[in-house]
């Protein structure tokens, strides 16, 4: 059984994974090759504070790769931006269960549990 760890974004490298994984669109299909798109933008937004265009380019993204726990759990700190913390609970509860191995997912479970208890909220 997989652990929690301790908060936030998954590091460059694993972007340029997706990036890379983007790239082999011919073979996985196009649904493959907009989600890493729109992965990215959600991403890009997210770091440049805009919030609602990032949780709705990472919903786009989840929506087009439900399995990928990366998509997920960037959703989930989207969210949690735009103060959506149940969405976001989900979010994060969903990337672990699609891989219990994301440490970034792990802890930012974790923490928005921790907050959560502290303020009292479920």
């Amino acid at each position: 059984m997989c652990a929690p760890a301790a908060r936030r974004r998954l590091p460059p490298a694993a972007l340029s994974l997706i990036a890379l994984l983007a790239t082999a669109a011919p073979l996985a299909g196009c649904a493959s090759l907009a989600a890493a798109r729109a992965f990215r933008s959600g991403t890009e937004a997210l770091d440049r504070g805009e919030t609602e265009r990032a949780v709705a380019e990472l919903e786009r993204a989840a929506a087009l790769a439900p399995t990928a726990s990366a998509v997920h759990n960037h959703l989930g700190i989207a969210y949690e931006a735009a103060g959506r913390t149940d969405d976001a609970r989900r979010a994060y509860e969903r990337a672990v269960e699609l891989d219990c191995g994301n440490q970034a997912a792990w802890r930012n479970l974790a923490a928005l549990r921790a907050q959560a208890a502290a303020t009292g909220a479920r």
